[in-house]
Parts: structure tokens; sequence; C-alpha cells
């Protein structure tokens, strides 16, 4: 059998939609390897929230630091001890951060209170912001955050440290899946013995405790989970009415602020209780979401008791893993800012989220100054 023979023309032809081939995908597989090779470089805005250790701790070298913001002199030197932090790495604005260090985006471990002009400064430039929990000290600041971002659509993260939790994913999928029934009550208990008990640094307990840098006490450090979590739950859905008790079992430690405060969500089909108290006898974050056939207990991040059906009783469930974009904030931060990944809407970091916890909030905070249970237009 003769081989079939091409006329030149073919062959060239051929050869050069190889040689293209070849170049596109070169191109291609070297621009892929730069962008693993380059890492995200971050911008750290404060050093007086004690969560800022986590990204000295961070294992992976996807995240630099590349620069931080801070002024206070005693955080700055035991940073620098503790985590062998050049001089080099310190600026006295923002402004010297971002012209000296080019930071791609940030991440804000300052006062709440000081979230605002954070975005104020950032957004404009469209440098993505990561802050944490929560947003902002009240719904008037939020409304101006989030006037900012439509204006500039530059992303604003709120980092809570249950969206990092594996139970948290797959209670949320069980829901959604129907295992336990119509979704009735939630309940969370968030919170640990008190901030100077569990041994907070002074510059972390200097502005934590102070109803204005921070907006409240318990009611804003614990109270903004359940109402992240809820909100994501039932899908940016807001509350019909909110009740809340604000108390001070420890007025001498805590002279300023609420330390031990329960809210009550009321929605159409289901009940929220939040329970965020400077007062448990432990460190906690955990839940339990209640349908109409059965229940699912998150004991961890970890543990997880489920319920489907009475008859059969309980049974313990590990929940699985969950991807690099979920269990580290950091790595979710650099997806947004490097590939343009997109948060679904009301998601747990989302912006459109945690305007409604910061409502929420806001008139839990009314509600118990008042003794009222407010509707959701009270503001």
């Amino acid at each position: 059998m003769s081989r079939k023979s091409f006329p030149l023309y073919q062959l060239l032809y051929i050869g050069l939609l190889l040689l293209n081939f070849n170049k596109s995908y070169s191109t291609n597989l070297q621009l892929s390897k730069t962008n693993e090779e380059k890492p995200l470089r971050l911008g750290i805005i404060g050093l007086v929230h004690d969560h800022v250790h986590w990204i000295f701790n961070r294992k992976g070298d996807d995240v630099v630091v590349v620069g931080i913001v801070e002024t206070n002199q005693k955080a700055i030197a035991k940073y620098q001890k503790q985590y062998n932090l050049p001089d080099s790495l310190f600026f006295g604005s923002y402004k010297s951060l971002n012209q000296k260090a080019k930071p791609e985006a940030v991440s804000a471990f300052n006062q709440t209170n000081k979230h605002l002009e954070v975005v104020e400064f950032f957004a404009p430039l469209k440098i993505p912001i990561m802050v944490e929990k929560p947003l902002a000290t009240n719904y008037q600041e939020v409304k101006k955050i989030e006037a900012l971002h439509q204006k500039y659509q530059t992303p604003i993260l709120t980092n809570y440290e249950t969206s990092w939790y594996e139970s948290t994913y797959e209670t949320k999928k069980m829901v959604d899946n129907d295992l336990i029934g119509g979704l009735t009550k939630m309940v969370f208990n968030t919170g640990h013995p008190g901030p100077q008990e569990i041994g907070c640094s002074p510059e972390f307990l200097e502005w934590l405790t102070d109803p204005v840098q921070n907006g409240g006490g318990a009611l804003t450090d614990f109270g903004c989970y359940g109402a992240n979590i809820a909100t994501w739950f039932l899908e940016g859905q807001a509350p019909l009415r909110i009740s809340c008790i604000a108390k001070q079992t420890k007025p001498d430690r805590y002279p300023d602020v609420d330390d031990d405060t329960t809210i009550i969500l009321e929605y159409p089909k289901q009940q929220v209780l939040i329970q965020a108290s400077w007062n448990w006898s432990h460190n906690r974050k955990d839940m339990q979401v209640y349908g109409s056939n059965g229940y699912i207990d998150t004991k961890t991040s970890r543990e997880m008791i489920v319920l489907e059906n009475e008859k059969k009783g309980t049974y313990t469930h590990k929940p699985p893993s969950i991807a690099s974009n979920q269990k580290d904030p950091f790595r979710l931060l650099l997806e947004v800012t490097k590939y343009n990944k997109k948060l679904p809407p009301f998601s747990l970091y989302s912006l459109e989220n945690n305007v409604i916890v910061s409502k929420i909030l806001s008139l839990a905070k009314k509600a118990a100054e008042t003794n009222q249970t407010l509707n959701w237009n009270a503001l």
C-alpha cells in the first residue's frame, strides 16, 4: 500500500500550525509557572489585633508580607523580636506602604473602627482588602464601606475563624440536602472566659474593651459569628425582628462594655439564638442546627454529632477536608486578587453577607439599650 503524499503547501501549513501551537503552549506554560512562582504581595495594616499571628505562622510561600503599617512601638518591638522582622518592613502610613512596598492586597489587623479608613484609602486604588471580623463597629460605617465598593468595585472580604471550619461547610451541605428536614432553629455558642482571662495582649485589650473602637464588647466580638453563618444558611434573608439582652457580669474587669449577650433573630420560618459571651467556662465556637426531622451538633471544626431520625439515634460524623481557599483565608485573598475569583452572593466572606451582619449587630445593640424587640426597618 503506497503512502499518501501531501502537497508542499499543505506540509508548510501543518508545520506552521504545529509551530504556533508549540509557541502558544510554551507561553501559557510559562505564564502558569510565573503565576505560581510569584507570591501575593500582602500589606499588613496593624499589629494590635492578636489574630495577626495567623499570617506570621502561616506555612507556604504563595503569600509574602511586603510591608506593615503600625505606629504602636510596643507592638512593633514585640513582633520584631518574635518573628525577626526587619525595620525596612515597617511604615508609618498607608501612603508610604503603597508607594514603597507596592502591595497587591492588604489585610487589616487594626481597631475595628479604623476599618473604614483602610477601605477609604485602598478601595480607590483597586487593592483588595480583607479585614478581621466584624466588618465595622456599626451599620453607618458599613454603608460607607458598601458605597466605596460599589463605586470602585474593589473586593472587600471579612475573615471569621469559623469560615475555616470543615464542620461549617458540611453542616450547610447537609441542611441543603434536606438531611434533617426543613430548617427550624439555629443556636450559636461563641466566645471564651474573657479576653483578660485568656491572656490577650495589652495592645489588643486596650481597644477590644472600648465601646467606640470595638463597637461593643461580647456583642460585637462574638455575636457576629452566628449572624454571619445564619445569613449564609438563609441565603441573604434578613430577620423580621431582633431581640437582645446585653449584660455586664464582670463590671470590674469590663466596665464599659457588655460581656455576656444573647441575641434572638426571628425569621418567617426559623429562629436563631446567638449566645455571645466573655463569660463561658471554656473557649467555644459551636452551633446546633435543628430541622423538622433531626439536628446537627458541630462540636468543633472536625467533630459533629448528627440525628437524622429519632428512632435511629445519633451518630458521630467527621466532615471531609475542604478546599485550600476555604481552609486558608490568605489563599482565598490571593485567588480573589490574582485570579479574579468571585465570592458567591451572601457567602461567609462576602460584603453582602457582612452588611446584613452589621445591621443585625447594630439593631441588637439598640434593642438591648431600649429593652425592646425591634423590626428590621428600625434602622
